[in-house]
């Protein structure tokens, strides 16, 4: 079987071994594949709605891996104690919903537990809290997926060694990853877009924070570029 662009740069950031909670698991491409690859030992797959978890049963039997696999219908990690998995992935959804399951989990801090997290919106707040929450993020990938880029955040417990610039809040640490630039320039369009409409609102204070968004998000553009000369 073959991974979405988003599922596929998840799937290369767990190590091999590992026991996975796949939150979230919709069809559970992600278990499946790791499991059928063999890079994983088992897996917790877990979604809210009973309907999703029914095709990812049904995908799980289809491929063999149903018996190394536990289904389970519960919001976030409700259902899923510590120590189960070691590495915890949360893709497609928003990054607001993100933060409330692990709001909901501090455990996840703790143990050395490895997050594995593509938010879909909402980044700059995802990003905030993780800082302000007790979690450090290792280190940021871009996965393009259906004409989209996606970040890919892996995170584990830990205090930051330096609070995140305005820039880093939007875009995560400045890094060579190739699909950076483009990443960057998608960005800047969107911090532009919310500029002009922060001031046809005449939401001054926003519109003041989204220019130097803007001129944070430039200047790394710039220096990615610089790199690739």
């Amino acid at each position: 079987m073959e991974l979405s662009g988003r599922l596929a740069a998840i799937a290369a950031m767990v190590p091999p071994g590992s026991r996975l909670a796949d939150v979230g698991t919709d069809h559970g491409f992600l278990p499946v594949y790791l499991l059928k690859t063999g890079r994983i030992a088992g897996a917790v797959a877990s979604d809210l709605r009973p309907a999703p978890l029914e095709k990812a049963r049904h995908n799980a039997v289809r491929h063999g891996v149903a018996d190394k696999i536990s289904f389970r219908l519960c919001p976030g990690l409700e259902g899923i104690a510590p120590g189960e998995a070691d590495v915890i992935a949360m893709a497609g959804m928003g990054g607001e919903t993100i933060l409330h399951i692990l709001e909901a989990a501090p455990w996840t801090k703790e143990g050395g537990y490895r997050l594995l997290l593509q938010p879909m919106s909402s980044q700059p707040e995802l990003r905030s809290w993780l800082w302000r929450s007790g979690y450090r993020i290792l280190r940021e990938t871009v996965a393009r997926d259906n004409g989209r880029l996606y970040a890919v955040l892996e995170v584990t417990g830990g205090e930051e060694s330096a609070s995140p610039t305005l820039g880093e809040l939007w875009a995560g640490r400045q890094s060579r990853d190739p699909l950076r630039g483009e990443y960057l320039a998608w960005l800047t369009g969107v911090a532009r877009r919310a500029l002009e409409g922060a001031q046809k609102a005449r939401r001054d204070d926003t519109a003041r924070e989204l220019a130097q968004v803007i001129e944070a998000l430039t200047q790394m553009k710039k220096e990615w570029d610089t790199w690739q000369q």
